[in-house]
């Protein structure tokens, strides 16, 4: 994953000096770079001749090329204090300041900018207002949902103007405030999910010092207490003192085991939401933020509407200085509480378009401009862009008339130019004129590493990075600035587009939220140059607007394209920073010049000539094979219009006389001219590597308009070739010797990886400095239908030595190596590092990639050879997880409601949701697994996945989209929720039956081990084990892999389920185990699973155990009435009191029947306890004292404990039930025990509340002593039968502790209840621990256990 596109420390790519990835020597260019306005009038000489003309007239070195952006001469570039506050805000290298001395009032004004990021703040510095006065941002939306708040719930405000909030709280509403329907909505919101890690963790800091404060306080008053007692009772002799001191003991024990396991999970927020007769408003009760009594409270919030109306925001407290905005949907049903997710977003808007009317140094690019806040990156995961977000993102940017996206969001995708969010931003592209400007990505310095969207869909512009020596000594205060350019992606793509479209300034001090407590930051990376690009565009559309001229996203795409000023000149370069670095005052006259010429894009696909797929977007010959002879490919291009052209006066006139240039015709040979129409043409090319060199090469042929050559090149055909070496000796392995590296340089190498190697091991010796340096190392590989599979190292080395490492590696696919310095090691030091890298293959050829144990006790056979050389074959298989499948218990598939969620196509997006049920037997990490859907956020057709896991409570375990994460959950009944969004309903349907699967980490006991035989039944016999062979190049041994022994199966393996594991073959070379080590941690490992037999029959089940009893037949017959019966009236509902009655009735016939039955009497006593409608609690609770009594009464507790006494071992089936019986009896006695224990404790408490309210009567008064006595009687009984401390009678203790005033010790025994349990939290025990705490009066670990509520015990699920 790579969301947000920013950059830590990245590492700068030369400039002034370009190295060949073959050799150390300078090299001419091997690409046609078309220059800003060249004339062309005799364009129609042999092409050979020009392209030999031009590169001798205009070389495109560093030296020429780039100066006019960098300003001379590099390594003497001296700051003045103008130039360094302008290298902060970098705009002069992309001719910017050029542009706005020419047209000062185009800068930016008129144009509307959609930012989908993280979130701005709307409180910013520099993003209030635009350079004319306007607001600098329009609206601010939340596209995830992830802060959305459920306010379905209506309440209506009391005489006093009081309304009951969502969390409980009593809350006065302000009488000022207008509401016609006197309706309010309610909700509440846990405040730390609107924040980021870093605010919540700055938060956390500070709160806890609070908290700690005062728990110190109550530490010492506890301790003082103690101390006295002591003193006042120097002999502790007497029961009842040691239960004081005990109690005394258990309150400090207490308090510092709080401290020792604080745990902030934030405040609860209120939230109301009303109609004012014409707007939806909103109020927010944030006291529980505020450290000042009084403050935060609902009645003084100033109420907010949504953002784009008023565009007022507000501020959660001074603590934290976090600003918000709302928005209303639903008819008052959802309030989203708008926050951004990291600083990112606002970091990118300041970029684009900040104004400082103090400091216009520290403008942004394009000041006049507004924006729109499109926030893509889910708080709940991180940062992580959903697709939701995306597809609302760009519902809003339609809906605002937007001109400008710029996203510097992406990641690595299996399939460029593909996917759902792909063909919605097409149609907002073709259909709405949107301009769409995205980052490239920060995955170099390997080739082929642009991540989607940005560097791989064709309709979108992909920025590279480049950094400035004016930027580097400025903003990145380096002492001796390298002449160097930022880190940036490279291309091509998969399918051979460039990737890159241009580059801009990819750093930046910029303005970030108010919650960083900081104006301005730096950052960098491709995040910053495309917001940079795209603040150079809005300031063309500025321009555009200002003279009338028609703004499409093809032309302005073409201008900035043709008049960039290119960097560097070897094909490195090309693929790192496409066209070059854009020029905004140039690119403002091409625009002016193209008046009148049709907005056109030109859309290329390539395919193998005789094949017609796949289809490309350019020629990527990677691979040997594809280098050793020519190849013809068939090109078509086809001209696309907006979807608003007319057929008559656009399409049908189109005609262009194009003239095929080719950068180098003795590789690449193309026909000279090409007449293009409305409906397209397909031209041939050969391509003919074989004379290249080993290396990177790099081509084009583009098209010219023979009427107008000053247009530049209209289409391009990227040709990118990489020609590996081949490694002929054996054992496989090449050292590259004496690289040399100075700050930012990189070297590469491209090798044939041998048919047969797995893994590589590599050791890089450095030598020649004194200074610590330190390097990265990637290597890449391409396979179709596959992200690019790519190994990154960090290596440091603080004194010249050497380093070893491994990475897995595919046989017979070419490998990039790209070696460089990082750019910040070594600075100021004159001094080169010389680097030796020695790279050996390695592999063994396996038959079956996957192993299968499919449950019998059949071993699996393995066929393992080596192809390269001798290697040691020391097999290792371990199962770590458990896969269960599930499928959905119910499915709920509905329109969502609102415009939010509405395209622009006027389709409304359709949400199903699934649910699933599983259970845990013990708490464990767990993580959902859903095959079709995960991995996938750009190159799918599904439009969005959203899943939250929840316990019996309601509380959320986990969540997360496509990338599940494993978690803690508890033991227990848990809920999957599954949330799919799209438009098709069609495609909905076919996924109500989704099955998915919910993989269990086993817990380091249960991981197994499996075992290798050299015999097919050495595994039940016991014997011929294997353990490790050599294998010589071109042999092949055979073994088996056996079964897990049935009694080491993890318990809770529901039958069909798969054990899922690993195993590998063999280890480095380097390695130190003796054994085959942890599968998993070497270098490659294959996938291995068991799947679970059926479960093993009950031995016994289907015993007749009544064939044993002495009883007579019609003894038994009255036992099976009687018990019938019984089930009857167990199976009796209470709803209703006509159903009430009914059970009455049958439970009197029934005791007067058999009235000494203990079963009957037991299922009497669940009974009453299970009534819901209780008119009088009193009444009702000595009706449960009398039902418990008749179940004691009907036990000869005599003869029961004679019985448990001798617990003696049953001989035969008779022996057997007794026992169960007895034990049941047992169990019976001691639930009416417990029952009535409790029925005595409330009695006592409702009869202490009358009276202190004075509504008792004489009958009513407080508790008697023969009352207390009772209870204590009973306590005393329940303890011999059971233990009273356990979960499930220890709540009878607690209540015995608080009956006796011993409130620390109730409140240990209370905490002991509840970490025993195990289960999911009861909300009873907290309640009784929360009001033994305010009973005590610690009035901070009551606001703390609070808080924790809510997270436990939520009313409802949180929306999606």
């Amino acid at each position: 994953m790579q969301s947000p596109l920013l950059a830590n420390e990245s590492f700068l790519t030369c400039i002034t000096t370009t190295f060949s990835s073959s050799t150390t020597k300078l090299q001419k260019p091997s690409f046609f770079t078309f220059p800003p306005f060249l004339n062309l009038k005799n364009l129609g000489r042999k092409k050979r001749e020009l392209n030999n003309s031009f590169v001798k007239a205009m070389p495109v070195t560093c030296s020429s090329s780039i100066g006019a952006a960098t300003g001379g001469d590099i390594r003497n570039f001296k700051h003045t204090e103008a130039s360094f506050l302008a290298s902060l805000m970098p705009k002069k290298e992309i001719g910017a300041d050029k542009f706005l001395d020419a047209h000062p009032h185009c800068d930016g004004r008129g144009v509307v900018i959609a930012i989908f990021d993280s979130g701005v703040d709307p409180a910013a510095a520099g993003l209030q207002v635009t350079s004319d006065g306007k607001p600098k941002i329009l609206d601010v939306l939340d596209c995830t949902g992830s802060g959305d708040v459920d306010t379905s719930t209506v309440v209506k405000a009391d005489a006093d103007g009081c309304i009951c909030g969502a969390s409980g709280a009593q809350l006065i509403v302000n009488s000022s405030w207008k509401n016609p329907s006197g309706e309010w909505h309610v909700g509440c919101k846990l405040v730390y999910e609107l924040f980021t890690k870093e605010l919540t963790s700055r938060l956390k800091k500070e709160r806890r010092k609070k908290w700690e404060e005062k728990n110190q306080e109550a530490i010492a008053e506890a301790v003082n207490n103690l101390t006295e007692f002591d003193q006042k009772h120097t002999k502790v002799e007497d029961l009842h003192l040691k239960r004081l001191r005990e109690d005394l003991q258990s309150r400090i024990d207490f308090l510092q085991k709080q401290a020792n396991n604080f745990d902030d999970k934030g405040p609860v927020i209120d939230a109301v939401v009303w109609n004012d007769g014409e707007l939806w408003r909103v109020a927010l009760d944030t006291q529980s933020l505020e450290d000042e009594p009084g403050k935060g409270k609902l009645a003084d919030f100033v109420p907010l509407t949504n953002y784009r109306t008023e565009r007022k925001f507000g501020i959660f407290s001074k603590l934290d200085a976090c600003s918000f905005v709302t928005n209303v949907y639903d008819e008052g049903n959802v309030l989203s509480i708008v926050t951004d997710c990291s600083p990112h977003g606002t970091h990118v808007s300041g970029i684009a378009t900040a104004y400082h009317p103090e400091e216009h140094l520290l403008n942004g690019v394009a000041p006049g401009a507004q924006i729109i806040s499109c926030k893509i990156g889910d708080t709940r995961l991180g940062s992580m862009e959903t697709g939701t977000g995306l597809t609302r993102a760009l519902i809003a940017a339609v809906e605002h008339k937007c001109d400008l996206i710029n996203m510097s969001y992406g990641e690595p995708s299996l399939l460029p130019d593909y996917g759902r969010f792909v063909d919605l931003v097409n149609e907002a592209i073709n259909k709405h004129h949107l301009i769409f400007i995205s980052s490239a990505g920060n995955e170099g310095p390997a080739l082929s590493t642009v991540g989607a969207p940005g560097g791989t869909t064709s309709s979108i512009i992909g920025i590279g990075a480049y950094v400035s020596p004016a930027m580097a000594a400025g903003a990145h205060c380096v002492v001796d600035p390298p002449s160097e350019g930022l880190e940036s992606s490279r291309g091509p793509t998969a399918d051979g587009d460039l990737g890159v479209s241009v580059s801009a300034p990819g750093g930046a001090v910029a303005p970030v939220p108010t919650w960083t407590l900081q104006c301005r930051m730096l950052m960098n990376g491709t995040s910053m140059s495309s917001p940079c690009a795209c603040g150079g565009v809005a300031l063309l559309i500025s321009a555009m607007k200002a003279e009338g001229v028609h703004v499409s996203p093809y032309s302005v795409r073409k201008a900035i394209e043709n008049t960039c000023v290119p960097i560097g000149s070897s094909p490195e370069d090309r693929l790192t920073t496409g066209m070059g670095l854009m020029q905004v005052d140039k690119a403002i006259e091409y625009i002016r010049q193209s008046c009148g010429i049709p907005s056109v894009w030109y859309d290329v696909k390539v395919n193998l000539s005789g094949k017609s797929t796949p289809t490309y977007r350019g020629i990527y010959l990677r691979e040997a094979s594809a280098c050793q002879q020519a190849a013809e490919w068939t090109v078509q291009v086809a001209p696309k219009f907006h979807e608003d052209a007319s057929n008559i006066d656009d399409l049908v006139p189109f005609e262009e006389c194009i003239e095929l240039c080719s950068s180098d015709s003795s590789v690449v040979k193309a026909p000279e001219y090409l007449l293009l129409t409305h409906n397209g043409r397909s031209f041939n090319l050969i391509v003919d590597p074989t004379n290249l060199e080993i290396g990177l090469h790099y081509f084009e042929v583009y098209g010219i308009d023979t009427k107008a050559p000053w247009r530049g090149p209209l289409f391009r055909i990227p040709v990118t070739i990489t020609k590996p070496m081949a490694l002929i000796n054996c054992p496989p392995a090449v050292t590259f010797a004496g690289m040399q590296f100075c700050p930012g340089h990189i070297e590469r190498r491209y090798i044939e990886v041998p048919v047969g190697a797995t893994w590589a091991e590599a050791t890089m010796r450095t030598s020649g400095f004194d200074t610590s340096r330190k390097f990265f190392v990637d290597s890449v590989q391409l396979s179709p239908l596959k992200r690019y599979l790519k190994t990154e190292k960090v290596v440091t080395f603080s004194s010249p030595t050497a380093q070893t490492f491994s990475f897995a590696v595919e046989g017979g696919k070419t490998i990039e190596l790209a070696v460089a310095q990082f750019w910040s090691s070594g600075v100021g030091s004159q001094e080169t590092t010389t680097v030796d890298f020695e790279i050996a293959f390695h592999g063994f050829k396996i038959k079956n990639d996957e192993i299968i144990l499919g449950g019998s006790e059949a071993p699996v056979r393995i066929d393992v050879g080596s192809l390269l050389s001798s290697e040691k074959l020391v097999p290792s298989a371990t199962l770590k997880k458990i896969r269960t499948p599930l499928r959905p218990v119910t499915t709920k598939l509905r329109t969502l409601p609102t415009n939010r969620d509405r395209l622009p196509s006027g389709k409304q997006i359709l949400a199903l949701t699934l649910t699933y049920k599983f259970k845990l037997e013990d708490g464990a990490e767990i993580e959902p697994y859903i095959p079709l859907l995960n991995n996938r956020v750009y190159d799918t057709k599904f439009e969005s996945q959203f899943y939250m896991i929840s316990d019996a409570n309601k509380c959320i375990c986990a969540w997360g989209d496509i990338y599940p994460k494993a978690t803690r959950v508890p033991k227990g009944e848990l809920t999957l929720q599954l949330f799919l969004r799209h438009d098709n309903m069609q495609l909905l349907e076919k996924m109500k039956n989704l099955v998915i699967f919910i993989e269990r980490t086993l817990e380091d006991k249960e991981v197994i081990q499996l075992s290798f035989y050299s015999q097919p039944d050495g595994h039940v016999i016991g014997n011929g084990s294997f353990q490790s062979s050599i294998l010589v190049p071109g042999s092949e041994e055979a073994f088996y892999v056996g079964p897990p022994a049935k009694d080491k199966l993890p318990k809770n393996c529901p039958e069909g389920s798969l054990l899922v594991g690993a195993i590998s073959y063999g280890r480095v070379s380097f390695s130190g185990e003796k054994d085959g080590g942890d599968p998993e941690k070497n270098p490659v490992s294959y996938q291995i699973y068991y799947v679970v037999p059926p479960n093993k029959p009950a031995e016994d089940k289907g015993k007749d155990i009544s064939a044993s009893t002495s009883k007579t037949v019609a003894e038994r017959l009255e036992e099976e009435v009687r018990d019938a019966k019984i089930k009857v009236l167990t199976s009796l509902k209470q709803n209703s009191d006509e159903e009430l009655e009914e059970w009455k009735k049958l439970s009197e016939s029934l005791k007067s029947e058999y009235s000494s039955h203990t079963p009957l009497l037991a299922k009497i006593l669940e009974g009453i306890l299970s009534q819901d409608k209780i008119e009088d609690k009193c009444c009702h609770l000595e009706e449960v004292i009398d039902a418990a009594d008749e179940v004691i009464d009907s036990i000869d507790r005599d003869e029961l404990a004679k019985y448990i006494s001798q617990k003696s071992v049953p001989e035969d089936d008779e022996e057997e039930k007794t026992k169960k019986q007895m034990e049941l009896t047992r169990d019976q006695l001691a639930e009416a025990l417990y029952q009535k224990g409790l029925a005595l404790s409330e009695i006592e408490t409702l009869k202490a509340e009358r009276a202190a309210a004075g509504m008792a009567s004489d009958q009513t008064g407080t508790p008697s002593d023969a009352q207390q006595d009772l209870f204590e009687a009973t306590y005393k009984e329940l303890r011999k039968w059971a233990d009273v401390k356990s979960s499930k009678y220890g709540i009878l203790s607690v209540i015995r502790e608080k009956r006796s005033k011993r409130l620390g010790t109730a409140l240990k025994v209370l905490n002991d209840l509840i970490n025993d349990d195990g289960q999911p939290p009861k909300k009873k025990l907290y309640d009784l621990k929360l009001s033994l705490i305010e009973e005590i009066g610690w009035g901070h670990i009551a606001s703390y256990e609070r808080q924790w509520m809510h997270v436990r015990f939520p009313s409802s699920l949180p929306p999606f």
